[in-house]
């Protein structure tokens, strides 16, 4: 079943909505209703251009174990030249911008990553629930930037959002610094939200909502 949001900050039992994982319809992008959302597991996701936000909720979760990081050969090789760097928070707003253009992503049928995504996810990262990493050729100083990603943070979880690469495996050394990072703090888990080829390649496995639930709200 298909929720009804009101302007009431409150969603519906998760387990209630449709089985492809559509939860709700409705509601608006405040900071309370979102913390409210991924608190449960609860995210946004539908075309900028459509006049309603859709919120869904899957019961099976695909996830990376920060610890259970694959790292292929070919990859140890590129993190062994020791010429990217990394960075958290350094330039939030044009690691955003560009998960939403690159590739011409919101020029497609269905773009997601629109203005109110982008100034919503901003309003959260001002209040640092929200973080992103940045991968770059060469010192940060040089401006090089080839890949990033950002997510939400709840607890010692990290919700990812979206990534993007401008060369070749920019994406993938961004999120093996993040599962660096999360290790070093003691982070438990990585939500992928969706599987896809590139992220079960590097490690990911889908536990239950019920699972992904418990491991949201340890402290």
């Amino acid at each position: 079943m298909v929720y009804r949001l009101s302007e009431e900050i409150a969603f519906p039992d998760p387990r209630l909505g449709n089985p492809d994982g559509l939860l709700a319809v409705g509601g608006d992008l405040s900071v309370e209703r979102l913390l409210l959302a991924y608190s449960y597991g609860i995210f946004p996701w539908y075309g900028f251009r459509e006049s309603d936000i859709q919120w869904w909720c899957p019961m099976d979760r695909f996830v990376i174990f920060p610890k259970e990081i694959h790292i292929s050969h070919s990859m140890r090789q590129m993190l062994n030249k020791g010429i990217y760097s990394f960075t958290m928070n350094r330039c939030f707003d044009r690691v955003i911008r560009t998960c939403g253009e690159v590739d011409g992503r919101n020029t497609h049928a269905g773009a997601w990553l629109g203005p109110d995504i982008i100034e919503a996810y901003t309003r959260l990262h001002e209040q640092k629930f929200v973080m992103s990493v940045e991968v770059w050729e060469g010192k940060p100083e040089d401006d090089k930037l080839i890949g990033g990603l950002y997510g939400v943070t709840i607890n010692r979880c990290f919700m990812g959002e979206s990534m993007f690469s401008l060369a070749p495996s920019g994406s993938k050394l961004a999120l093996i610094a993040l599962t660096k990072i999360m290790d070093d703090v003691g982070g438990l888990m990585i939500d992928c939200q969706f599987e896809t080829p590139h992220l079960l390649s590097m490690g990911g496995r889908h536990i239950t909502y019920d699972e992904y639930l418990k491991l949201l709200h340890t402290t």
